[in-house]
């Protein structure tokens, strides 16, 4: 039973779950503040853009490629958001050019990488340079410029009203129970081996207690941050294409064997390109939400080690550096890991440099993890 739970298929989610308990009752015991209902907003509030760019990060690691220019992007689309709000457009166009802008930034990167076949560390390494230029070209000499539209401030500093909390609750639940009922039903008619039915629905209803547990908790403070429903519908959105499309199945298929995936007839140089697009349009929506949580587009917005937590929440919530293998809810789990860790050593008045540690250790066990488990299912796959 315990060799099960430790190398199951479902090992690694289990294994962030336990961290991220532990991470949660070591900060409680230091800090009796950490799990209340206002610093619990808060952090929801501190990961939302780390969130963010999550999700897209795990998006094209299971590609098998990565991004090292998603904070840089955020910098520019959060710069021209400010820039067209302060020339008096409205905040739709603001918004609509700023995911724009990261869509074709994201077609470039992915058009240089399939055209002269460069390794997308070094194509994303320089487009972090070149973006960041842009960004301070487009902020200026002042260094920042304010964002007074009640919309664009309202993205990251308003909540959902306790009832309609809880009726997002609800459907959210439902839906966990759904999903499950539909993967079950899928894999039945393929023929597939499918869990026992109580196994399931426990895990459903785990799920949906925690669901439960997390609005009661928010809507104690102010309620659910209207930014975080907004993370959870992107997250949603994503694992739906992921896993129910053929697109979802070309992105697996090229990560696990980009040649075979080839063969097989999959457009691997369209594809490519479409997940840097993808990836570019999260990072402004980022940006976005960034500069709705500062009033405001600065040189320093999307810098520092921003791009760098965000692999690091990808990898730490399970998502393989390998290529191939990877949830996008897994995202969210490891954004909570990184964000708990660094707002509970902001609790005990610790520095910048404890906090990347903390976090680079972290990271580095996670990325252990995933090479061991990866040299053993070779293995197991060679003794078979």
């Amino acid at each position: 039973m315990t060799k099960s739970l430790l190398l199951g298929k479902s090992a690694g989610t289990r294994l962030v779950l336990v961290g991220l308990a532990l991470v949660w009752v070591l900060f409680q015991l230091l800090n009796p503040n950490f799990l209340s209902p206002r610093n619990l907003s808060n952090l929801l509030l501190q990961i939302a853009v780390l969130g963010t760019l999550a999700i897209g990060m795990v998006v094209v690691l299971v590609l098998g490629e990565i991004d090292l220019s998603v904070g840089a992007i955020a910098g520019v689309s959060a710069g021209l958001l400010a820039l067209l709000i302060s020339q008096g457009l409205p905040w739709w166009v603001a918004i609509g050019a700023a995911l724009a802008a990261g869509g074709l930034i994201g077609f470039i990167h992915g058009s240089i990488i399939t055209a002269f076949g460069i390794p997308s560390f070094i194509v994303t390494l320089a487009g972090l340079l070149v973006w960041q230029g842009v960004q301070l070209q487009l902020v200026g000499d002042q260094g920042q410029i304010p964002i007074r539209d009640v919309v664009i401030r309202g993205i990251a500093s308003t909540y959902v009203p306790t009832l309609l909390g809880w009726l997002i609750a609800l459907l959210g639940v439902a839906a966990i129970f759904a999903a499950r009922l539909v993967r079950r039903r899928r894999r039945e008619r393929f023929g597939l081996a499918v869990p026992a039915l109580s196994a399931d629905l426990l895990g459903a209803g785990l799920a949906g207690v925690a669901v439960l547990a997390v609005c009661a908790v928010l809507n104690s403070y102010f309620g659910i941050p209207w930014v975080f429903v907004l993370v959870l519908t992107l997250l949603v959105g994503c694992s739906v294409v992921m896993e129910t499309t053929a697109f979802g199945r070309h992105i697996y298929a090229i990560g696990g064997n980009r040649e075979a995936a080839r063969r097989a007839g999959i457009q691997v140089r369209r594809r490519t390109i479409t997940v840097f697009v993808v990836i570019s349009m999260i990072a402004a929506l980022a940006g976005i939400i960034e500069a709705s949580r500062q009033f405001s587009a600065s040189n320093s917005l999307g810098g520092g080690t921003l791009q760098l937590n965000a692999i690091a929440a990808a990898v730490i919530g399970g998502t393989s550096l390998f290529g191939g293998r990877g949830r996008i809810y897994q995202a969210l789990l490891g954004a909570l890991v990184v964000g708990s860790v660094q707002n509970g050593l902001d609790l005990l008045g610790q520095p910048a440099a404890i906090k990347n540690i903390a976090t680079g250790v972290i990271l580095v066990t996670a990325v252990a993890v995933d090479a061991v488990g990866r040299r053993r299912r070779l293995a197991r796959g060679a003794a078979e």
